[in-house]
């Protein structure tokens, strides 16, 4: 859905506690040598809430548990959240410790059990040390000041370099209407969900079954339009809670500020991708591949999200290499329908091909275009009007050096 720019706005220094009615920390609980490695959201009421997942077959416990909460009254009020230790594959005991969590965050706050989501994320197969988030839970100390937020969102990182924030607000009903963000990705990304966790909180009225239906649209053009490095991770999921505290009617596509609501929701998530994309383990490049003139908007995000993906285009892009027959040869297996006669390939602004005959131009001005923190690869592939957009970064020395010493 498309609105006009103005109705939504990015607020620079949003964070997740900026919607009303929500408040977060982040502690050291000794699941890492010295950062803080546990975190909380917590809502002043029930917030009605979506969710989507993994689609990896194997589900960590945490998953198991969250989905098994929301599906009491499709709400929560709280999330906890743990990094170093993803609690995948660790069998009944995984699961038993992810309902203990459940457990001690409702009784710290005073919750029923059901309205808490628990992730986790980190090394895979091994079990949580139970006794160090048991001592730590009861430490989180949640509040609506900017320091919780980061503290949360600290809290949450692995690989990542940096932290992962956005903030948007709108117009509902005359009311502003926030929608903010935090997410954490660096490797193991390939969403249908990957290696990422996200966390949305909003201050609209919206009923559960109308979030999950806007989410679940939205992830396909945003969290599922990203790769890092082809591989789908077995803990991911991206939650959103809705406080209802912004005092709008409640929302449906049939209210006349829909589309207002629905574009800040996808702005936040969109932005989130991004980032994700961007702060790939070793990358120094975002890629953004831009496809349109596709048969359907479905085919083209598939030839966008191969673009990204290919290792042969990550590695040419971080060496500055206008390479384009990667391009092409990255779209001619990735299932979208092609006539092999009439492709365009830029790279930013430089066209490269056309009609898919070369066209000459300057390998200065090509490199100084691959040498941009964004870099744009648009095809059209002149069959139809299905346009499609994907991230992704570029793939370096360093990804080798981080992901062969994970665990050490």
């Amino acid at each position: 859905m498309k609105v006009k720019e103005k109705k939504v706005k990015y607020i620079a220094d949003g964070t997740i506690v900026t919607p009303k009615g929500f408040q977060a920390a982040g502690v050291h609980a000794g699941l890492r040598y010295t950062k803080k490695d546990l975190g909380v959201i917590v809502c002043d009421v029930p917030a009605t809430c979506a969710a989507v997942y993994t689609q990896n077959v194997f589900q960590a416990a945490p998953l198991q548990v969250t989905k098994q909460s929301i599906a009491v009254e499709n709400k929560l009020q709280a999330v906890i959240v743990n990094s170093a230790y993803a609690n995948a594959c660790t069998g009944e005991q995984g699961l038993k410790d992810a309902y203990e969590m459940r457990k001690l965050c409702a009784e710290t706050f005073g919750l029923h059990e059901h309205l808490v989501a628990v992730a986790s994320t980190g090394v895979i197969g091994e079990c949580l040390p139970m006794e160090k988030i048991r001592a730590s839970v009861p430490k989180l100390k949640p509040t609506a000041e900017w320091t919780g937020a980061v503290d949360f969102q600290t809290a949450i990182l692995t690989t990542d370099l940096v932290m992962k924030k956005t903030c948007y607000e709108t117009i509902v009903d005359g009311q502003v209407v926030t929608v903010a963000g935090a997410a954490k990705g660096s490797g193991m990304i390939h969403p249908n969900m990957a290696t990422m966790l996200a966390f949305l909180t909003t201050d609209a009225n919206v009923p559960s079954d109308v979030l999950q239906h806007a989410l679940r649209s939205i992830t396909n053009v945003s969290f599922n339009q990203i790769t890092v490095d082809g591989e789908t991770s077995t803990n991911d999921m991206v939650i959103v809670m809705a406080s209802g505290l912004a005092g709008n009617e409640p929302l449906s596509p049939q209210h006349p500020d829909w589309e207002n609501f629905y574009e800040a929701l996808r702005q936040t998530c969109e932005h989130l991708a991004k980032q994700i994309a961007r702060d790939g383990e070793g990358a120094t490049k975002l890629i953004e591949a831009r496809v349109k003139g596709a048969k359907t908007d479905e085919e083209a995000k598939w030839a966008a999200k191969h673009i990204v993906g290919s290792n042969l285009v990550k590695t040419a892009v971080y060496g500055a290499d206008a390479n384009w027959g990667r391009i092409i040869g990255a779209i001619g297996h990735s299932g979208a329908t092609i006539n092999p006669d009439c492709v365009d390939v830029w790279i930013g602004s430089i066209q490269m091909l056309k009609q898919s005959q070369p066209v000459p131009f300057s390998e200065e001005e090509a490199k100084a275009a691959l040498m941009e923190d964004v870099v744009v690869i648009t095809v059209d592939l002149h069959l139809g009007e299905g346009e499609g957009i994907a991230w992704g970064c570029d793939l370096t020395y360093d990804y080798i050096k981080i992901n062969a010493s994970y665990r050490t």
